[in-house]
C-alpha cells in the first residue's frame, strides 16, 4: 500500500501545490454511501475471488456534470457506450493516472509477457476496453455494458487465480436528462483474497489517500470529456 502513499504525495499535494488548493479543485467530486447490496457485490468475480468473504475497503464517488458542458458526440452516442469508453480512457490516460502509469511501465513493460497491455497515453486513449483488455500489469476488464466497466486491480492481470491482494473497480456514467445531468462514478471494492482476514485490508490513513488518488483520477478524467 506504500505505493498509494507515494502517489498522493506526488502526483497530488506536488502537482496542486497544497492540500487546499486540491480540496478546491475537486470540491464537485464527492464520497457518497456504498449499500452494502451494491450489484458489485453479487458478482461471480467477487465471489470467486474473495472465496473467504473477507472485509473489504469500499467506495463510491461521484461526479456530477450539467449535460451541455459533456461533448455533444459522447452525449449522442452515450446508449451505445461511447460515453462510458471516453470516460474510461480519461481516467487511465489522463494526468491523474500518469505517475503511477510510468512508474508501472519501468517495472513491468517487456516484450514478452507484458507486450499485449496497454501502456503508452496514446494507447490508453483511444481503447474501447473490451473484456480482456489488459492494462499497465495492474487493471484487467472483466465486463463491460453502455453505462459502466468492471475492472479488476490489486495484482498483476497475469495471476488469474485467487490473490493475497485484490480488488474490483467499477468506471460508470448514467445520463440523468430529467435532471439535465449525467453522474460519473468510480467504484472500488478492496479485499484479501487469500486465507481468512481479521480486518479491512487498508488502514484508515491509508484509505484517506486512496480517496485523495480517486478524486484525482475523477476531476482529469471528466475535464477530457467536456467543452
Amino acid at each position: 500500500m506504500g505505493i498509494i502513499r507515494t502517489f498522493v504525495s506526488t502526483a497530488i499535494l506536488g502537482g496542486a501545490g497544497s492540500a487546499g488548493a486540491f480540496a478546491f479543485w475537486t470540491r464537485n467530486s464527492k464520497f457518497v454511501p456504498f449499500s452494502a447490496t451494491d450489484p458489485i457485490l453479487s458478482t461471480t468475480f467477487y465471489a470467486q475471488n474473495n472465496p473467504n468473504r473477507n472485509p473489504a475497503t469500499q467506495d463510491l464517488c461521484i461526479r456530477r456534470v450539467p449535460l451541455s458542458k459533456i461533448k455533444p458526440a459522447l452525449i449522442e452516442k452515450e446508449k451505445e457506450g461511447k460515453l462510458v469508453e471516453a470516460f474510461c480512457a480519461g481516467v487511465w490516460s489522463g494526468l491523474g493516472y500518469a505517475y503511477q502509469r510510468r512508474y508501472l511501465e519501468k517495472k513491468y513493460k517487456n516484450n514478452t509477457t507484458t507486450a499485449h497491455q496497454l501502456w503508452s497515453r496514446q494507447e490508453l486513449a483511444s481503447s474501447t476496453y473490451d473484456v480482456g483488455t489488459q492494462i499497465t500489469d495492474h487493471f484487467e476488464v472483466l465486463s463491460k455494458s453502455p453505462s459502466s466497466i468492471l475492472i479488476r486491480c490489486g495484482d498483476s492481470p497475469l495471476k488469474n487465480t485467487v490473490r493475497d491482494s485484490d480488488g474490483l473497480f467499477e468506471i460508470g456514467v448514467e445520463v440523468k436528462k430529467e435532471e439535465g445531468v449525467a453522474e460519473f462514478r468510480l467504484k472500488s471494492c478492496f479485499y484479501k483474497g487469500l486465507g481468512k482476514a481479521d480486518g479491512k485490508p487498508m488502514p484508515e490513513h491509508v484509505e484517506f489517500a486512496h480517496r485523495l488518488y480517486t478524486k484525482l483520477w475523477m476531476e482529469t478524467a471528466v475535464r477530457s470529456l467536456t467543452l
